[in-house]
């Protein structure tokens, strides 16, 4: 089985760099503060040289296609799509993210007084707040802050009891919406809606790699048609030598017309050219294949010659294909028709984030504060000043003394939501247009296994014929080679006969080869292909 590990894909330094660590463990400073590492490392091609024999690359067509899942470069592209997917989960859980705020200012001014009130002729103060604050959204929809204000303030006043004065409090206010975004389930509605998407996108994936393994495949298949048309036009280039010698035998016997030696001669002549054009079309799909498996990045491999193992073998007796049956397996397992249902999920999980956007939004605050003060305090003149400070201050604090307790509801109510009725409008046609797409791709799925079906059992007969014919055509050749020997007929006919063998050789290449496409095209269009040729999507 074939793992679905990035053997051969893009690696980064810090794929997964991300504030993971939560504050104030010593790993979130480092994730937090660390440099991205944005370095892309590419892999180089893997396990090549397993499949290397005698200075050869040989290649099953299991083999092969295990090249390509690890090294071909279109598959580590498509399979990012899965991250990206992964990543916008982690993205719908920042609603629900904590936050903490630090503020701190020193402010002095000097101001001239206009009356005795001012308790100075020119009224000197430093004012030094510190404020701190946590605040977090629950998934119920409740909103808490809790918030921690000291400040201290210096002045040369003589009114102030304290100075400096040291004021400090401690808060929490929360805040519960009652009708819009209220529960849990409507504000984790982004979580589900990503999560869906990623098995989306996942079903996309398999549909990729159905058509890039197909690719790939098909193009093993042309260099097998390659390697067995090159066979053929050297079978047709040594009859070809075989006539042309005998016809110069015959000619210098005088057994032969000087006229009638051309036509031998202009058929060895084709005869080499069709040798010629199929070893370079041969070499032209060997590239091919090493670029889908990577082999033409690694300078050692790709000078390699290709040996591959597959045979063309005529396969007469399969049975017929229950084409309902394949239908069946279609509808349940091909992968862009899950992705197509998938979007109805997300369309539901639309509908009901557009029909909160409509209610009227209800929402209950509530707080609770309580304070302290501290200082050095002055009770009056001719009296000693008494000392203090920001303890005493925190100890009023939390001796809830001082309390301050506050309720409240707030009602937003939309008149009239232009913008929210359009959205619900359209998530309503977006349902019912994926649904109809669902349809369309269920009709393609059964046409597509169909008119597979179709061509399997189509190739299947014209292999069958075309064998047929290679023995008629052989036997044709076989008889016109006698009756020239008995000289009840001309170099012409036995020519004409030779091409005929080729030709039908030719044909149950083509055919052959063409029954294992279709036999590959309807593990496609059923969606088993991948499974069928061991190779796993995790």
């Amino acid at each position: 089985m074939l793992s679905r590990s990035f053997l051969a894909g893009f690696l980064f330094g810090a794929a997964a760099f991300g504030q993971l660590a939560s504050f104030p463990k010593p790993s979130y400073f480092r994730e937090t503060f660390a440099r991205p590492i944005t370095k892309v490392e590419l892999k180089s091609p893997v396990r090549l040289p397993d499949y290397v024999v005698g200075g050869k690359l040989e290649l099953s067509l299991r083999s092969y296609l295990e090249l390509v899942m690890a090294n071909n470069t279109d598959i580590a592209i498509e399979r990012l799509t899965v991250d990206v997917a992964q990543n916008a989960i982690t993205r719908a859980f920042s609603a629900f993210d904590p936050l903490a705020t630090a503020s701190f200012s020193s402010t002095e001014q000097r101001t001239p007084s206009g009356d005795q009130l001012t308790g100075a002729a020119t009224l000197v103060s430093l004012t030094q707040p510190a404020n701190f604050t946590y605040t977090q959204t629950l998934p119920t929809g409740l909103n808490y802050q809790v918030g921690f204000f000291a400040q201290k303030l210096s002045t040369n006043s003589g009114y102030y009891y304290y100075n400096p004065n040291l004021n400090s409090s401690l808060g929490v206010t929360i805040s519960q919406p009652l009708i819009k975004n209220r529960g849990t389930y409507i504000n984790r509605v982004p979580i589900m809606v990503a999560s869906s998407r990623l098995r989306k996108t996942e079903y996309d994936l398999k549909a990729s790699l159905l058509q890039l393994v197909s690719a790939a495949e098909n193009a093993y298949w042309d260099a097998v048609l390659a390697r067995e048309n090159l066979r053929v036009a050297e079978s047709a280039r040594d009859l070809a030598d075989q006539a042309l010698k005998r016809a110069q035998r015959e000619l210098e016997l005088g057994a032969l017309s000087p006229l009638d030696i051309y036509n031998p001669e202009q058929q060895y002549a084709t005869s080499q050219i069709g040798v010629s054009q199929a070893q370079y079309f041969l070499k032209q799909t060997e590239d091919a294949l090493r670029r889908q498996m990577g082999a033409d990045l690694d300078p050692q491999i790709r000078t390699l010659p290709i040996v591959l193992s597959e045979t063309v073998g005529p396969e007469v007796d399969a049975p017929p294909i229950d084409a309902e049956k394949e239908v069946r397996k279609g509808l349940a397992a091909r992968p862009d028709l899950k992705s197509a249902i998938q979007n109805l999920d997300i369309d539901d999980l639309g509908i009901r984030q557009t029909k909160n956007e409509l209610l009227p939004d209800l929402e209950l605050t509530a707080g609770y504060t309580t304070q302290g003060l501290g200082g050095i305090y002055y009770p009056g003149s001719g009296e000693a000043a008494i000392s203090g400070g920001f303890g005493d201050s925190l100890s009023q604090m939390f001796g809830f003394g001082y309390p301050m307790y506050s309720f409240g509801l707030t009602l937003r109510l939309p008149i009239k939501n232009h913008q929210a009725s359009a959205d619900m409008a359209d998530a309503l046609v977006t349902k019912k247009r994926d649904a109809l797409n669902v349809r369309t791709v269920e009709q393609q799925v059964r046409l597509d296994v169909l008119t597979a079906v179709s061509q399997v059992e189509s190739s299947k007969d014209a292999m069958k014929l075309s064998v047929v014919a290679q023995d008629f055509a052989r036997k044709y050749m076989e008889a016109e080679r006698k009756k020239y020997e008995l000289g009840n007929s001309t170099i012409f006919f036995v020519l004409q006969a030779q091409g005929a063998l080729v030709n039908a050789e030719s044909s149950v290449v083509q055919n052959a080869v063409g029954y294992r496409r279709n036999l590959m095209n309807l593990l496609l269009r059923t969606g088993d292909l991948l499974e069928a040729r061991g190779i796993a999507v995790r």
